[in-house]
C-alpha cells in the first residue's frame, strides 16, 4: 500500500504534464476559422463585444457587418446606409459599435439593440478613416491614410465626437493600437514599412515620436498588443503575423495559409486565440498563443 501511494503522485504528475505538452505543441499554428469566400475582398476589423460576440466587416458583401459564431459561421448583423463601407470596429464602454467608414469619411455608431446607424464623427479634413483603437475612457484614435500619394494623418476623437487632428504629413498611416497601460500609441505606415510609437499625455495628445521597428519588405496592416505589451502586426503580402517585443525586437513570425492578412483580434474565453482576417482567402484563420490579448 505504501509503494502504491508513492507511485500515484508520480502517475498524476505524468498525466498532468501530457496535456500541457500537447497544448504547447499547438501554439502559433494557424488553422481555418471560417470557410473561404464568406466575405468580400475588404474583410477587415474583427472585434469582440463585452459579451464575447465576434463582429467582422464586409460579410458576404461590402457595406455589411457580420456576426460570427464560435463555429466560424456568420450572418449579416447590419447593412450600412448611404453606400458606406467600414474598415474597422471598436466598442465603447456603453456597448455601442463604432466603425471607420472610409467611403463617406465618417466614424459611424451602431445602436446594438435597434441596429440604428448614425454618424458619430465627421471632419471634412478626413482622407478616409482606416483603423481605430479606443481607450477605457472612450477616447478614439484613428489612422487616416491618403493612398494615392502615400501620406496620412492621425486623429483623436473624443467621447462627444469632437475631432482633433494630432498629426499630418505622415506616411500611409494604417494599423493602430494601444499598449496595455494605454500610455503608448503604435501607428504603422504601410508603404514606408515603419512602425512608430508615441507617448500619450494626460490630455490624449501624442509626443516623443520614436521609430519602433522597420521592415525591409512587404506591407503592414492591423496590429494588436497582448497583456505583456508584445505587438502583433499583420504582414500583408507576406502572410505572417510578426510578434515584436515592447522593445521592438522581432520575437517570431506566425505563418498563415493566406498571404493578404488585414487585421487580427484576441478572443476566446481566455483571450489566447488570435483571429486573423485574410483578404485573399476572404475568410479567417486562427491560432493559439501563450499570452492573452490586451
Amino acid at each position: 500500500m505504501f509503494r502504491i501511494l508513492l507511485l500515484l503522485p508520480v502517475l498524476f504528475v505524468a498525466c498532468a504534464r501530457k496535456p500541457a505538452s500537447s497544448q504547447s505543441s499547438n501554439l502559433y499554428q494557424s488553422s481555418d476559422f471560417t470557410a473561404e469566400n464568406q466575405f468580400s475582398g475588404n474583410i477587415e476589423g474583427p472585434s469582440f463585444d463585452a459579451a464575447g460576440n465576434l463582429y467582422v466587416v464586409n460579410f458576404k458583401q461590402d457595406g455589411t457587418v457580420g456576426k460570427i459564431n464560435a463555429q466560424g459561421q456568420g450572418e449579416v448583423f447590419v447593412t450600412l446606409p448611404n453606400k458606406s463601407i467600414a474598415n474597422a470596429i471598436q466598442f465603447n464602454s456603453k456597448g455601442e459599435m463604432l466603425l471607420a467608414d472610409f467611403v463617406n469619411h465618417n466614424i459611424l455608431k451602431v445602436n446594438m439593440q435597434t441596429k440604428e446607424v448614425s454618424v458619430f464623427a465627421h471632419d471634412d479634413r478626413f482622407n478616409q478613416p482606416n483603423d481605430i483603437c479606443i481607450t477605457k475612457k472612450d477616447v478614439l484614435y484613428a489612422s487616416d491614410p491618403k493612398w494615392k500619394d502615400n501620406t496620412g494623418q492621425l486623429w483623436r476623437i473624443d467621447p462627444d465626437g469632437k475631432t482633433t487632428r494630432l498629426l499630418e504629413n505622415l506616411g500611409t498611416t494604417n494599423g493602430i493600437t494601444l499598449s496595455p497601460d494605454e500610455k503608448i500609441l503604435y501607428v504603422n505606415e504601410s508603404a514606408q514599412r515603419k512602425i512608430w510609437k508615441y507617448d500619450l499625455d494626460d490630455q490624449g495628445s501624442v509626443q516623443n515620436k520614436q521609430l519602433f521597428h522597420e521592415f525591409t519588405d512587404f506591407g503592414m496592416d492591423g496590429m494588436k498588443c497582448d497583456q505583456k505589451g508584445n505587438l502583433y502586426c499583420t504582414r500583408h503580402g507576406k502572410g505572417v503575423i510578426a510578434i515584436l517585443s515592447p522593445q521592438g525586437k522581432l520575437l517570431r513570425e506566425v505563418p498563415l495559409k493566406g498571404k493578404s492578412c488585414s487585421n487580427l483580434v484576441f478572443g476566446g474565453k481566455d483571450k489566447k486565440t488570435v483571429f486573423v482576417t485574410l483578404q485573399d482567402r476572404r475568410g479567417m484563420e486562427q491560432f493559439r498563443v501563450e499570452t492573452p490579448g490586451k
